[in-house]
């Protein structure tokens, strides 16, 4: 962040912008707690751990990329409630959360659907949120677009005061650059590692609780978990196989996704198979267009994500990579497309994976007659 030396005032703004958010929202926590508490039963969740105290509610995130580590603990303290003199270890966080900054698009749509959209004060990435709220709050000046995630304008962010700031967390990401130096308390989302859709999905309750919201986490939470579970039995009632190839070539490399993944879980979940479906990775393999022809070339259904411009088209397809030509899905004009630019795909499915597990049985079983897909268009 580079700022110009003849605005001096601005500098000292920011400065006691920062000094303001250090003492607000950072307060320190001592390592000395004794109370009993209530460990809150998750159905799914695999890395978010919540324990209920008489003062306050910690919650521990497992490292994803570290097996035994700790990511990030954080400790709500009701904001009603006077901070006690001695509190666990961990990022303080005064709840209800009334202004925050969020980084991803799936996370704003879970604040629209918990009826928490006015607690978001400025987002990032705005090109990539189909949020049409979220572009009002922006026009209106309600809501303040922050740059680019990668490299944020962090005036901007300081100006907002927020309580707190939501960002995904990567492995070997060297840490979140000048945003740290704000001291403004960072809620790592590592949802997006969890094995599990249900179990990524179940975060939705930590971020309930976040913004006063528990209630209504909880109850959408109930909801996707069963109507995904009835959909996972309606997709049984199908005796007809058929295989399932995602994702395309990005530069020469194509992504598939681990047979633990979300997505090859749900894959299974709908009926399906899945070329990579005893691989026991639960992120993505990078492969060769040739291995991916060997190994899934005969997979009956191709379905992946496309970020253009205009309908695609098979002769489109065949213009990028040739070699798609030989896959059956292709030949057979069986390949379906999320134009993630007019498809609130990002947006959805992240805390409704029920909406995408119904989207694979209806185009994997179309004789069950579920009804049209929600994202996917076939390529014509």
């Amino acid at each position: 962040m580079r700022l110009c030396p003849s605005i001096p005032i601005r500098l000292i703004i920011i400065a006691f912008s920062v000094l303001w958010l250090s003492s607000s929202c950072k307060q320190k926590v001592s390592e000395q707690y004794a109370e009993e508490g209530d460990t809150l039963s998750l159905r799914y969740a695999k890395l978010l751990h919540i324990v209920d105290y008489d003062s306050c509610t910690v919650v521990s995130i497992d490292n994803p990329w570290k097996e035994g580590s700790t990511l990030h603990r954080y400790v709500l303290v009701d904001k009603t409630q006077p901070i006690p003199s001695s509190l666990p270890t961990g990022t303080l966080l005064r709840t209800p959360i009334d202004r925050t900054v969020v980084f991803t698009t799936a996370h704003c749509q879970l604040f629209k659907w918990l009826g928490a959209l006015d607690k978001i004060k400025g987002v990032a990435d705005l090109k990539y949120i189909l949020i049409e709220d979220i572009h009002k709050g922006v026009i209106s000046g309600k809501i303040a677009d922050c740059g680019d995630g990668m490299n944020p304008v962090i005036e901007k962010i300081i100006d907002i005061k927020p309580e707190m700031l939501m960002i995904s967390p990567f492995e070997n990401s060297g840490g979140y650059g000048q945003i740290e130096k704000t001291s403004i308390p960072l809620v790592e989302c590592a949802d997006y590692m969890e094995e599990s859709a249900l179990g990524r999905a179940e975060w939705m309750r930590f971020y309930g609780m976040l913004v006063g919201k528990s209630e209504e986490a909880d109850s959408l939470f109930m909801k996707v978990d069963s109507t995904y579970h009835a959909l996972k039995s309606q997709a049984q009632k199908s005796a007809i196989p058929r295989s399932i190839i995602t994702e395309k070539l990005t530069g020469n490399t194509w992504y598939v996704a681990g047979g633990c993944s979300t997505v090859g879980r749900l894959i299974s979940d709908a009926n399906g198979t899945y070329a990579w479906s005893d691989d026991p990775h639960s992120g993505s393999l990078a492969m060769t267009f040739e291995t991916v022809l060997d190994k899934a070339g005969q997979s009956d259904l191709w379905l992946f994500n496309y970020f253009g411009s205009g309908d695609l088209t098979y002769d489109r397809l065949a213009s990028e990579y040739q070699g798609y030509r030989e896959m059956k899905a292709f030949k057979q004009h069986n390949t379906w497309y999320v134009d993630t630019q007019k498809k609130p795909y990002f947006e959805e499915v992240s805390f409704h994976p029920d909406y995408l597990l119904r989207e694979y049985i209806i185009l994997l079983h179309p004789e069950l007659e579920l009804g049209q897909p929600r994202y996917y268009t076939p390529v014509r």
